[in-house]
């Protein structure tokens, strides 16, 4: 029970065996009231990290990420909460500007920007095609955001004006190519099963058609140009990522 004064910022971290990353991200979060860290399934030194910079912990096992991030949100007490996954870092001018944003705010959701890095390389065009993205509702009140009940990419339900916060978080995204191939085998296994839970597989064809269309519009309308090479393999990987999950919700079994 919190006793004191009501809290106004609750920042929220959802994280799954993440003992590299977890305390450079939480240290970077004192300026919240409260931290609360939801450990999903975790077989390594993340609870005892968490345990250094907070005491508000929901240890459990979540393999919907809807329901893992929900219960999240259920569990802060702030009137406003700040989800941060383990990999993002809030830079010193980004938490100076939510302070200032919420103690004037009506109630509802910002957009907060990202600066994505791949390595130490900033790449700021190409996102896209559930392969990253350049900006998302990560600030808002209670009340204001649910996540649907998807394994991966999960729909967001919001409520409240559309505003945005002009200072970026910081996104660690993947270290290097081979992270990037992991990371789109992890994807589209879960977006597998949540195709064959829903019933709605889809067409190879159609598929096959977003291959192209997804990788147009990361490459081409959303710039990846720019970012040479490394846009080349985001659009690549964000038009292969529906094919392969249909692929494998097709021909393998859970």
């Amino acid at each position: 029970m919190n006793d004191g004064p009501p809290l106004q910022l609750s920042a929220l971290v959802v994280a799954h065996n993440e003992e590299v990353q977890l305390a450079d991200c939480l240290e970077r979060l004192a300026f919240a009231d409260e931290i609360v860290v939801v450990l999903d399934r975790c077989s390594d030194r993340s609870a005892e990290i968490a345990r250094r910079f907070t005491d508000r912990l929901i240890v459990g096992a979540w393999p919907i990420e809807g329901e893992r991030r929900n219960s999240g949100i259920a569990a802060c007490r702030g009137a406003w909460i700040l989800e941060v996954d383990a990999d993002e870092r809030v830079p010193t001018a980004l938490a100076q500007e939510i302070r200032r944003t919420i103690a004037a705010a009506a109630p509802g959701h910002f957009l907060v920007p990202f600066d994505n890095y791949i390595g130490d390389r900033l790449v700021r065009h190409g996102w896209g095609g559930s392969w990253g993205v350049s900006a998302a509702p990560r600030l808002f009140t209670r009340g204001a955001k649910t996540w649907g009940l998807q394994r991966i990419h999960p729909t967001v339900a919001l409520t409240g004006p559309k505003r945005r916060l002009t200072q970026p978080m910081i996104h660690y995204v993947d270290r290097n190519i081979s992270d990037m191939l992991a990371r789109l085998d992890r994807y589209s296994t879960a977006r597998a099963r949540d195709l064959r839970a829903s019933g709605e597989i889809g067409s190879l064809g159609r598929n096959v058609r977003r291959l192209f269309t997804r990788f147009f519009k990361c490459y081409v309308q959303r710039r990846g140009y720019r970012e040479g090479a490394w846009g080349f393999v985001i659009a690549l990987f964000a038009g292969l990522y529906p094919l392969l999950a249909h692929l494998k919700a097709r021909l393998e079994s859970e």
